[in-house]
């Protein structure tokens, strides 16, 4: 198994559908979610585009998410949910 390269600062991922984040147009987002609650996450072409899809993130897991560069990512309320560009090494 390849080991993850950190390409960015995690953030809160955004809670507002149009304000959601490309993650400096990452094609690859470490989500994390410690809190007790599951989340809705939602992928959009651009922030007033459609959306591509959606997927609950269970509370206290990971995930790793893969979209095009331009894709932006939102939460579907809350600010529990954090985001990092990431990459894969060797």
């Amino acid at each position: 198994m390849g080991r993850i390269l950190l390409k960015g600062t995690e953030i809160q991922v955004p809670n507002t559908v149009g304000a959601g984040s490309s993650f400096s147009e990452a094609t690859v987002v470490r989500l994390a979610n410690p809190s007790t609650t599951d989340y809705v996450i939602t992928v959009s072409e651009t922030n007033a585009g459609p959306t591509i899809g959606t997927f609950t993130m269970l509370a206290n897991t990971t995930e790793l998410l893969e979209k095009q560069p331009s894709h932006t990512v939102h939460v579907n309320t809350g600010t529990d949910v954090l985001g990092t560009k990431v990459g894969f090494t060797g």
